[in-house]
């Protein structure tokens, strides 16, 4: 199907909007694959390839529209205010990079005063049940080297069954004598001197004790650099939100960076409506026309088969 001069610039101009449009968001998503997703550099170009065609299939809901409806351009209106905070809270965490990493200071203090009473709390009471369990071994093995002391040898009663042989006689109605072995068991009784078993009990308990102490000492440690060991931790997992949290205030807190999220606001806004305002402006073409043209013989050559079908 041949074109005018005129439907071949309108072309032109929808293509140069979408290639301006698609050279941001591509920038935008690489950007946020690379700092949010942690993404490798190919991952990054494909989150660039995947944001470029999710901007070319909406554009296309406008741009192959013959007859939009005001429905249509209240979606992609609403779309593109959407689209044009997010990629003005991209652009701007990269611009203000610096006055944020400066704002993450108090933002980060803020947290950690917050959380630190029952961390310190939570250590606190761990040593104490250390210290608790250390003093209750330590007084068992105090009594137990006492008692080794007094007693290193300790009387041992043992039994032993020893099996004999006796022989019985007995006499018979007749006065004749008989004789029969039978075994019994005799039981005998032994006494011994055994080291004292709570000279094995004193080593376990030292192993004990000094295990204790150790893990007290660990806690002790943890809690003399709770703050900074917390501060590391936040600041290492500073996530999306976080970042949305820091800009909110940078932004409420100055005027300047107000204004500047704004102007970038504005432009993003501008470039995803530019489409939609030509398309919204644009008078019909020779493209369009030949298209509902084409559209309307179809609906008549169908018309007319439905009537012929039923006069048979």
């Amino acid at each position: 199907m041949s074109s005018s001069e005129v439907t071949a610039k309108a072309v032109k101009r929808y293509t140069s909007a979408l290639i301006i449009i698609c050279i941001l968001w591509a920038f935008i998503g690489y950007v946020f694959t690379k700092r949010y997703l942690f993404g490798t550099p190919l991952a990054c170009i494909a989150g660039s390839l995947i944001m470029v065609l999710i901007i070319i299939q909406i554009e296309r809901q406008i741009i192959m529209s013959i007859t939009p409806n005001r429905l249509l351009y209240f979606a992609r209106g609403l779309i593109a205010f959407l689209m044009a905070i997010i990629g003005s809270i991209i652009i701007d965490q990269l611009i203000f990079k610096q006055d944020i990493e400066l704002e993450k200071i108090p933002y980060i203090e803020e947290k950690v005063q917050k959380i630190l009473p029952s961390k310190s709390e939570q250590l606190r009471a761990l040593i104490s049940a250390d210290n608790a369990e250390i003093l209750k071994l330590d007084s068992e093995r105090v009594k137990d080297i006492e008692e080794v002391a007094s007693k290193p040898l300790i009387k041992s009663i043992s039994t032993q069954t020893i099996p004999q042989k006796v022989t019985e006689i007995t006499k018979d109605p007749d006065g004749k004598t008989h004789s029969s072995e039978k075994i019994i068991n005799s039981v005998s009784v032994i006494s011994s001197n055994i080291a004292n078993p709570k000279q094995a009990i004193i080593p376990v308990l030292d192993k004990k004790i000094d295990d204790l102490k150790k893990e007290k000492l660990e806690r002790e440690n943890a809690l003399l650099n709770i703050r900074p060991q917390l501060e590391e931790e936040f600041r290492s997992k500073i996530g999306f939100l976080d970042e949305l949290n820091i800009m909110f205030r940078l932004i409420s807190n100055s005027t300047i960076a107000l204004v500047v999220w704004l102007i970038w606001f504005l432009f993003l806004m501008g470039l995803e409506l530019l489409v939609l305002v030509s398309k919204s402006i644009e008078i019909k073409n020779d493209y369009d026309d030949a298209i509902l043209h084409q559209m309307q013989m179809q609906r008549k050559k169908l018309e007319a088969l439905g009537k012929s079908s039923g006069r048979d």
